[in-house]
């Protein structure tokens, strides 16, 4: 299954997709993750992104298709994947479709922004392990600030601030939230509501695909 999985930032793409991952042995492709491992790492196409996302605005199509496009001609891709934060504009959903990447799929997380803005301004990480907290559903249990696994102290992203993103809503609902009308012309659109429970969020995207538990 070649799938997109679509929402706005703090949706739950990422957990979800893990899940998918696992049940069709297919790889999850996210450019905003492989973009951040090449700002740590310092590459050129790090510097460029780094403040770019910093701002919660959104990186340039050829960055982006450039790193996509390699990534896809893995070996693991053979078989299909999920692509999480790609495409973002009908532009980049053109640019796949002139690629001869052939979708099967979109799946879209529909969360209220009230809800994203809570979640994502209180996310914490750690510089030093990558333990991930939050300060209401999952605070270190130690002493606030400080991870529980190696006691560094907890930072917040800068594009978990709250606002940017709010910044990060309002292009998402400007930029990207048209290829929901897009892709549902194309027949390819499934929904699914976020529940405040995750299990129960991933029981219903496992019925939107058919996937058995």
């Amino acid at each position: 299954m070649k799938l997109i999985l679509f929402g706005p930032p703090g949706a739950g793409k990422g957990t979800q997709g893990e899940l998918i991952s696992a049940a069709l042995n297919i790889p999850t492709v996210s450019t905003g993750a492989m973009l951040r491992a090449a700002i740590k790492e310092g590459t050129e196409l790090g510097k460029q992104a780094e403040s770019i996302m910093a701002t919660g605005a959104l990186v340039p199509d050829e960055v982006v298709v450039g790193i996509l496009k390699d990534r896809l001609a893995a070996e693991d891709c053979k078989n299909g994947f999920i692509l999480d934060g790609f495409p973002r504009t009908i532009p980049q959903a053109e640019t796949l479709e002139a690629l001869g990447i052939q979708i099967d799929c979109v799946l879209s997380l529909e969360v209220p922004d009230e809800t994203i803005i809570e979640r994502m301004s209180g996310r914490r990480s750690c510089p030093q392990c990558g333990a991930t907290y939050h300060v209401v559903y999952n605070p270190p249990k130690k002493l606030t600030s400080q991870c529980d696994v190696c006691g560094a102290v907890l930072k917040q992203r800068d594009d978990d601030k709250p606002e940017v993103v709010k910044n990060r809503l309002n292009v998402y609902h400007k930029e990207t939230e048209p290829l929901k009308a897009y892709y549902e012309g194309k027949g390819l659109l499934k929904s699914v509501v976020g529940q405040p429970q995750v299990e129960e969020t991933s029981r219903l995207v496992r019925e939107a695909l058919g996937i058995e538990a």
